[in-house]
């Protein structure tokens, strides 16, 4: 998912003339505590709440207001992973988008990054999560895939998360299978670490173990 994916039409950005107080608000209103400053499609710089919050007079033009920020952006032709490091980075609330001429064309949000993360995560498509803990030597995507395929499931996504202190990684995997009990058998047989473990179907199990329980109490 590439950056002109992810640009929301909500976020109007300030001109050089707006003063502190029209920033402020905008802010307010987009819950956002940062906004772009344009000149026509000039893209100029990136202004955050402690900018004006620093300013002497609220009234001043942002466009005399030194930036506390060094211009960040994206490319709008820039993956996905590449605006969350950004983003990351520098603790923005947005980030501008640019085009190769470095012209503004629109902004993205922390909401729109999280509609883009739910997307190429597969999070809203039914299925499980299996966290496996694995050494970085013994890391197999190959083994990994194979052990599900043979389980009549499919892999929807994948990702791995390291640990400073540590040579061992965990291996979240989103599953398009409900019932992943077999799977995590055939992990277990192959002597993989199931840190965790996430079902759709026993959480339904498991509401309807409640709702059960709340029914014989309520007609005791």
């Amino acid at each position: 998912m590439l950056a002109k994916h992810l640009i929301t039409g909500t976020i109007i950005p300030l001109k050089t003339s707006d003063t502190g107080i029209t920033a402020l608000s905008w802010m307010d209103d987009y819950k956002v505590s940062h906004l772009p400053i344009v000149n026509n499609v000039d893209f100029l710089g990136l202004i955050s709440d402690v900018d004006i919050y620093n300013m002497n007079d609220f009234s001043e033009a942002v466009g005399n207001h030194t930036l506390s920020l060094s211009s960040p952006f994206v490319y709008d032709y820039q993956h996905i992973l590449e605006i969350i490091k950004v983003v990351s980075i520098q603790k923005l609330s947005l980030i501008p988008v640019l085009d190769s001429r470095k012209k503004y064309l629109g902004s993205i949000t922390l909401n729109k990054i999280i509609d883009g993360i739910s997307i190429i995560s597969a999070a809203q498509s039914p299925g499980g999560i299996i966290v496996l803990e694995v050494s970085q030597n013994d890391y197999t995507l190959s083994e990994i895939s194979q052990i599900i395929e043979s389980n009549n499931a499919k892999v929807l996504s994948l990702y791995v998360t390291t640990h400073d202190d540590s040579t061992k990684m965990n291996v979240v995997i989103k599953i398009n299978k409900i019932d992943i009990s077999a799977i995590l058998l055939t992990f277990n047989r192959y002597s993989y670490d199931v840190k965790a473990s996430f079902s759709e179907k026993e959480d339904a199990e498991d509401l309807r173990e409640r709702y059960d329980s709340l029914i014989k109490y309520l007609n005791m």
